[in-house]
């Protein structure tokens, strides 16, 4: 899920106050042009060969940017996470859709799980740092290719 508006890596890092390494922007790069949130393993695989990355400098700055709230950690079952750009990026927060049977994760409209009633609640329930809100089920490529297989 991408927002309406252009996102330059090294504008983004400066408005988060970090430093804009090559490995940095070259790890936002690849996010910013990923419709969805994508593994560590992918990112890397992307760079090999072009910046001379490892898989410890991808994780280090992953962690970074997710600290800072640049990127966020996504669940995707089974100790796996994603990284997709955070909702302080993209203005507002939204839910995931995980395919049991492909592993893919997609990102969600906001407008298809609303999160208004819980956000309104925030004074009830203290101080919401974090919200993550995952579907789990079959995407419908995987329901396609059951049904051609059937």
């Amino acid at each position: 899920m991408h927002c309406s508006k252009a996102i330059h890596p090294a504008d983004l890092l400066r408005d988060f106050d970090i430093e804009a390494t090559p490995h940095r922007l070259d790890i936002l790069e690849i996010l910013l042009s990923s419709p969805n949130p994508l593994r560590p393993r992918d990112i890397l695989s992307r760079l090999q060969g072009q910046s001379g990355i490892n898989k410890v400098t991808v994780y280090r700055n992953l962690d970074l940017l997710v600290e800072k709230r640049v990127l966020h950690r996504i669940s995707s079952g089974e100790r796996s996470f994603r990284y997709g750009l955070s909702p302080e990026v993209l203005g507002q927060p939204h839910a995931h859709f995980h395919c049991l049977q492909c592993d893919r994760v997609i990102c969600l409209s906001p407008d298809d799980v609303r999160l208004e009633p819980i956000r309104a609640r925030q004074g009830q329930l203290g101080r919401i740092e974090h919200v993550e809100i995952r579907l789990d089920g079959t995407c419908r490529s995987c329901l396609c290719a059951q049904r051609h297989d059937s």
